[in-house]
């Protein structure tokens, strides 16, 4: 069953929040720090004794390590069915996890399942879980099919690469919610020990109103795999999705998203009214890169007047920085990933517990709800700041002043429609951006 949502109907559900004050709202929603819990009666009477089974979908690392993680979240955990294009990704992966705990992996040569439609079989294999984790253009697809059968979802970020895929996102989200299925998502932070304390604090208002906020995703640079005689195109592009923004939105979708929901959760999870932004590519020239930029600056305005500001590079030789810096009337909340969580002014508060594996934290909570009876739901916000980045790329891409109206509302694709791909399909993707020529809505 698919639902359709009209722009109308989004449009509400994105601006509601802006309409509110957004210390009533927090108060008054049901939304909180990190994930709402909802009665299941589906799942009201399942206990430990019944084993649950898991589908991965997408076998690189990051789906690889989400499946070490499922498998020890819970005693009675067992991955059955495992899918990818490539095959060679799939026996790394296979062989890798048999190595973490070969008794909880019981994925048959019949239930390893290579190609576009590799995720449909892993779906209706009889799994519980689907763990998706494949490039990111793939998701709402995905995403879309694993909430019409109705399984609990492990969804990493982002969960699109445009405004197309955004919509039809939030259109299974909305079923999902009304199916009350767990949707857990890859945005890991929200999962954390400290910065989970950090933002709680600032939600409740110890720094006071917000003025700005200004987050930094700085770094060198990611991987590449060089081609090979046999490969075509199309198997190039997908070997090396991570620099093509049809398959994975450019790298401050893909990567320096994570700041950016951060930004988004410690305003409350409101979207913002407008985005200016630049970037651009000055050390990755090479058409190895493909056609994404090598680095951004943003700026979001919010309708109470707060800016948020986002700083994002992937340079060779560059310094490093990961930071969160919120600052308000009464105070400033400050994260640095690596190891500071405070707040300096009127509320003064130094994180001084035990951190936590946020990427196994996520699956724990995810496996704890399911056997609860309980539901962690993150398909809105997880959604919201795929937007957010969206909307930041766009901006960078045009050289234009962007609403989150526009670019919700826009119909460039940035690739082929997804049930399209095969591997005879020309991807053919897009120029590189240029500012006041190329066109985003």
């Amino acid at each position: 069953m698919l639902i359709l949502l009209t722009f109308k109907h989004i449009h509400l559900f994105l601006y509601t929040m802006n309409n509110q004050n957004r210390r009533d709202f927090i108060k008054k929603s049901s939304i909180a720090v990190a994930a709402t819990a909802f009665f299941t009666p589906t799942f009201a009477q399942m206990n430990n004794s019944k084993t649950l089974k898991v589908g991965l979908i997408g076998c690189g690392g990051r789906g690889t390590g989400a499946a070490a993680q499922a498998i020890k979240a819970d005693p009675n955990v067992i991955i059955t069915a495992m899918g990818d294009v490539f095959e060679d990704r799939l026996l790394e992966s296979y062989n890798s996890l048999i190595q973490v705990d070969a008794d909880k992996v019981k994925v048959d040569a019949a239930h390893r399942f290579v190609g576009f439609d590799a995720y449909k079989k892993v779906i209706d294999s009889g799994v519980d879980v689907v763990l998706l984790t494949s490039t990111p253009s793939f998701r709402p697809l995905h995403f879309e099919y694993a909430v019409n059968a109705g399984k609990h979802i492990f969804c990493e970020k982002p969960v699109a690469v445009d405004a197309a895929g955004v919509r039809r996102v939030l259109a299974a989200a909305k079923v999902a919610k009304e199916k009350q299925l767990n949707v857990v998502s890859g945005f890991c932070f929200r999962y954390e020990t400290p910065t989970r304390e950090v933002m709680s604090r600032v939600l409740a208002g110890q720094v006071g109103k917000i003025n700005s906020i200004s987050t930094f995703r700085n770094g060198g640079e990611a991987w590449y795999i060089p081609r090979q005689p046999d490969w075509n195109d199309t198997t190039y592009y997908m070997r090396n999705w991570y620099y093509y923004n049809a398959l994975s939105g450019d790298f401050i979708v893909e990567q320096a998203v994570h700041s950016l929901d951060m930004m988004s959760w410690a305003m409350g999870d409101v979207m913002p009214l407008s985005v200016i932004g630049t970037g651009g590519r000055q050390l990755r020239v090479d058409p190895k890169y493909g056609n994404i930029y090598d680095h951004f600056a943003v700026e979001f305005t919010y309708a109470d007047g707060a800016k948020g500001f986002h700083f994002t590079r992937q340079q060779a030789g560059t310094s490093s920085r990961n930071t969160v810096d919120v600052l308000g009337t009464d105070g400033q909340a400050i994260i640095n990933v690596t190891n500071r969580h405070e707040i300096v002014g009127k509320n003064p508060w130094n994180f001084k517990g035990r951190m936590n594996n946020m990427y196994q934290t996520q699956h724990d909570e995810l496996f704890a709800a399911i056997r609860a009876g309980k539901v962690l739901f993150d398909g809105e916000f997880m959604t919201n700041s795929t937007l957010l980045a969206i909307m930041a790329r766009d901006a960078a891409y045009s050289g234009q002043v962007l609403t989150t109206e526009q670019v919700l509302n826009s119909t460039v694709a940035l690739g082929p429609a997804l049930e399209d791909y095969s591997w005879d399909l020309p991807l053919n993707p897009h120029p590189i951006a240029i500012p006041g020529i190329t066109k985003v809505v």
